[in-house]
């Protein structure tokens, strides 16, 4: 029989799209006694657990709550809860994770449309308008962060399409919550959901949803049962509603964690967290481009601040460099997927990795390992123009 020890897992700092590395503070509320999922002290620490998600998400919603799932979750949850046969749905697909909308979409009996743009760019809400027109459309969702190819939707024209058609609008902030400006009642959202794993920096395996009063009555009218059990939100908020009516045993451990992460960024502050990833973002992408990277995302104004896409230059073994900086820095980024594998890096700045110390040290860790790929660049070029980057924001940050 083999002898399996302890579990002794590396200590990384990820740069990744997700997950993210999680906050020390984070780790000590996963250590916390467990106690039963209907003990009246439990049911306190839910109750102030939905009132910070609310705050996050910048909502008065009354069914706001963590699934006890993954952002993939947020997705299915999102979409089967209000499509049923004679319904009609536009999606906005510009990656994986917004195909992955419109995949779920399609599996249920109503007619999806898919809207779709090139890998690196946004959506154009005229095309969505064009597909919809002349249709009773029932939903527009999108992703306002595109993990796969780290792009931007700006909200403000899909709200005015979907208010065109009569339509629920509802979005995608897996990658973008607590990183990106959201105001889901002042946007009026009908339904976000997002992930724990990566700007809020708490362990995966939770996806925290609102859903509006208009969202709320959408499923009332329903004419069939959600096709999922699990993920049928009028009965799952049962247990997160007043009545804390047994529905499945959810993650106690995790929901401290995303208990603690969340207080963490009412604590710093929604403005001044939104403000500190695009200060190390854009010292990043000084840093890349200095040392000659070109970036994925071409329009400055579609770059999502957690999730850089850099080019990989020729003659660069897209693997090696991975490796190589795992290996001898204990640094890990993830590469592309589908039709981009092996063409880009997705470096991830998320929450607790959104750090200017990281960013530093990434710079300097990624010089070093192209020179012994062979790539030529200037010595020191990226993280001097980070540097100058960070004073530059600084002396913008004093002038305010």
């Amino acid at each position: 029989m083999a002898n399996i020890g302890e579990l002794n897992p590396p200590t990384r700092l990820m740069l990744t799209p997700g997950p993210s590395s999680v906050d020390p503070r984070v780790y000590r509320a996963l250590a916390a006694p467990i106690v039963g999922h209907l003990d009246p002290w439990f049911k306190v620490c839910m109750d102030e657990t939905q009132v910070l998600m609310r705050q996050v998400f910048q909502t008065e919603n009354r069914l706001t709550m963590p699934l006890s799932a993954s952002g993939s979750g947020g997705i299915e949850a999102s979409v089967v809860n209000v499509l049923e046969e004679g319904d009609e749905a536009i999606v906005a697909v510009n990656g994986t994770f917004s195909e992955r909308m419109f995949e779920i979409a399609s599996r249920t009996p109503a007619k999806v449309h898919k809207v779709e743009a090139a890998l690196g760019k946004a959506v154009d809400p005229e095309e969505v308008r064009r597909i919809g027109k002349g249709r009773k459309i029932k939903l527009v969702g999108l992703a306002q962060g595109e993990t796969s190819t780290g792009v931007l939707t700006k909200l403000d024209g899909f709200r005015k399409v979907a208010d065109e058609f009569g339509a629920l609008f509802v979005v995608d902030t897996v990658a973008s919550l607590a990183a990106v400006p959201l105001h889901v009642d002042r946007e009026r959202i009908d339904i976000c959901f997002s992930g724990s794993q990566k700007a809020m920096s708490a362990p995966p395996g939770m996806s925290p949803i609102t859903v509006s009063p208009r969202a709320e009555e959408a499923m009332r009218a329903r004419k069939s049962k959600v096709q999922s059990w699990y993920f049928d939100l009028t009965t799952a908020m049962n247990y997160w509603g007043k009545e804390r009516l047994y529905h499945h045993t959810p993650p106690i451990s995790l929901i401290y964690g995303l208990r603690e992460a969340m207080r963490l960024v009412v604590e710093e502050g929604l403005e001044n967290r939104w403000e500190r990833h695009t200060v190390n973002q854009l010292a990043l992408i000084a840093g890349l481009e200095a040392m000659g990277l070109e970036m994925f995302v071409k329009n400055p104004a579609e770059r999502l601040v957690t999730v850089t896409a850099v080019n990989i230059p020729a003659g660069v073994d897209d693997a090696k460099v991975r490796a190589q900086l795992l290996d001898e820095f204990n640094i890990e980024i993830a590469g592309g997927f589908g039709p981009i594998k092996g063409k880009i890096w997705r470096v991830g700045l998320m929450g607790y990795c959104s750090q200017k110390p990281f960013v530093l040290l990434f710079l300097a860790a990624l010089e070093k390992t192209l020179l012994d790929q062979g790539f030529r660049l200037a010595a020191g070029a990226g993280v001097g123009a980070a540097i100058r980057s960070y004073a530059h924001a600084e002396s913008a940050a004093v002038a305010r």
